[in-house]
């Protein structure tokens, strides 16, 4: 039995994760941390599991691996410790808010013998799947260039405060579709141009709700990117991934999400979406339990998660700058 904790119920991620591992049989949610005590408390209740306020004594528990998902800023603080403990980490996206940051848990992990996943939920989908085995098979010839969105709904609290988020729209889901078209091509960001903008939640949050970026990848590879929160709060759901992929030899159309049902509640007053489909978060899970049982890293590890916050830090600088910037890749 592989043993786990999840430390913060923070982020809104952790309610699915804990669910998850209570789906697995192989897998048990031992304990809970988080530095909001009721926050925590309920929770435990919730998953049926065991509340620790203290943190040195939910690490030393005999749990094989910790979940994190606290506020982004706090990531670096609670893998290193964890690492120093000898858990296996999955940490939540973005590895970190800055490359600096990344770079030190990858060490530390490095040093302390443990595997460190990063939350990319979005590599466990069939359509991403289908995707990538169909560009990998050279039906859509050499990739010329990519249209992508990540569009979501403004989650609320600690995402509006750029002291814990380390950024807005663009921190929280340019990670997703980097980390994808890395992982589908194979290949490298070399550039970025973004433009921000704050046009949907002015005088309610001061980080952008919206960026524009144009990518080019190694091969010359074009690649335009949206990322927002424009969903209104009545959405069936969080939002989207969607990619368009012009190849030499034809065209790819991929929307990531559109495995569901259409449910128009009477009880709920809105359009729902129910999913028939796949659960990424419990293949994100499972992949987690099966590195832990054969002591390798995760799908996802450490090294793709500082590569994907490479490409939103050096968004944040093209802004900045008002021009293109190279996307510089750190050496771990």
């Amino acid at each position: 039995m592989v043993k786990l904790g999840i430390m913060s119920f923070a982020h809104l991620h952790a309610y699915s994760y804990a669910h998850c591992v209570n789906l697995i049989p192989e897998a048990e949610l031992t304990a809970i941390w988080d530095d909001d005590k009721e926050r925590g408390k309920e929770a435990s209740k919730q998953y049926q599991t065991n509340f620790v306020e203290d943190l040195d004594k939910f690490l030393s528990l005999p749990i094989d691996g910790v979940i994190i998902t606290s506020e982004n800023v706090n990531h670096k603080p609670m893998a290193i410790k964890s690492a120093e403990a000898g858990k296996w980490i999955l940490c939540e996206k973005p590895l970190a808010t800055t490359i600096e940051d990344a770079m030190l848990m990858i060490n530390t992990c490095k040093k302390a013998g443990v595997g460190l996943g990063v939350a990319f939920p979005c590599r466990f989908l069939t359509p991403i799947l289908k995707a990538k085995e169909y560009i990998r098979s050279g039906k859509l010839g050499t990739i010329l260039s990519i249209s992508c969105t990540n569009n979501g709904s403004y989650p609320g609290g600690w995402f509006g405060d750029v002291k814990l988020s380390g950024g807005g729209a663009v921190m929280d889901h340019t990670v997703h579709v980097a980390d994808l078209l890395r992982w589908m091509l194979d290949k490298e960001f070399d550039s970025v141009y973004c433009e921000l903008g704050n046009q949907m939640h002015k005088g309610i949050l001061e980080t952008d709700d919206m960026g524009c970026l144009q990518l080019e990848m190694e091969g010359g590879i074009q690649v335009s990117h949206i990322a927002s929160w424009n969903r209104p709060k009545s959405f069936p759901t969080w939002g989207d991934v969607t990619m368009e992929f012009i190849g030499t030899k034809g065209v790819l159309y991929l929307d990531a999400f559109n495995q569901k049902l259409n449910i128009y509640s009477d009880f709920a007053m809105k359009t729902e979406w129910g999913f028939w489909g796949d659960n990424p978060d419990l293949g994100l899970i499972q992949d987690f339990v099966n590195s832990i049982q054969e002591k390798r890293d995760p799908m996802s590890k450490g090294i793709d998660g500082l590569r994907s916050v490479e490409v939103t830090v050096f968004a944040y600088e093209s802004y900045k700058a008002g021009k293109k910037v190279k996307i510089k890749k750190s050496k771990c």
